[in-house]
């Protein structure tokens, strides 16, 4: 596998959604939740308007800098730039990962959501730094999200590429070990860690099984 620019550890990958956070604000949540493990943060707003969206970037931009953990946009070039982010995410009907490229430069890092191999090598080709890989389990957390691929399909994946991949979908402290064990540099996570009562215990979980996963993996346990 080719190391992510940066050295980035995907292993613990948070994705917001306000509507989850129970009244809690996102930075309240994003703050428990680098307590307790999580490795990489990323913004998704599907439903605010840009000025909406752009300031909670700022807000989240600013706390993850004083954390340390890299910072990434959902869908949106534009408001990546604008809060100097670490990188943006790219879903299959967003801006092609090429011409996403051409803009951001070299240095930003790109992930694209994928659920084939073919979309996987294509991204790849186009300049990805990452992918994300699903939804391997079936969730509730995006209205619009196909079918569960299953485990199968992030194993043929790891096979393909040699990026980093991030598993995405239905995964909690359950089963995120077995997403590593199938071939993921990392699991991303939304409603396992907002909607919990308290995001750093259960990022703790969650990291707990992923560390212990690629410890047998790599064959140190």
């Amino acid at each position: 596998m080719k190391a992510c620019k940066s050295g980035i550890d995907f292993g613990l990958y948070l994705v917001t959604d306000r509507f989850l956070a129970g009244g809690r604000t996102l930075e309240q949540v994003v703050r428990e939740s680098v307590a307790g493990g999580v490795t990489v943060v990323q913004l998704r707003e599907k439903d605010a308007g840009a000025r909406e969206f752009l300031d909670q970037a700022f807000v989240l931009r600013q706390a993850t800098l004083e954390l340390g953990i890299p910072f990434i946009i959902n869908d949106r070039v534009d408001i990546a730039l604008a809060c100097r982010a670490e990188g943006v995410h790219l879903g299959q009907e967003d801006m092609h990962c090429a011409l996403a490229r051409r803009i951001v430069g070299k240095d930003m890092i790109i992930g694209v959501s994928v659920s084939t191999t073919h979309e996987a090598l294509e991204a790849e080709a186009d300049g990805a730094d990452y992918l994300g890989v699903g939804p391997l389990f079936a969730t509730s957390t995006k209205s619009d999200a196909l079918p569960p691929t299953g485990l199968g399909v992030l194993q043929s994946i790891r096979r393909a590429v040699r990026i980093p991949l991030v598993g995405i979908g239905g995964i909690n402290y359950t089963n995120a070990g077995d997403v590593i064990r199938a071939g993921g540099d990392g699991a991303a996570v939304v409603s396992a860690i907002i909607a919990s009562p308290n995001p750093e215990m259960a990022a703790r979980a969650l990291r707990s099984a992923i560390d212990e996963a690629r410890q047998f993996r790599d064959g140190i346990l």
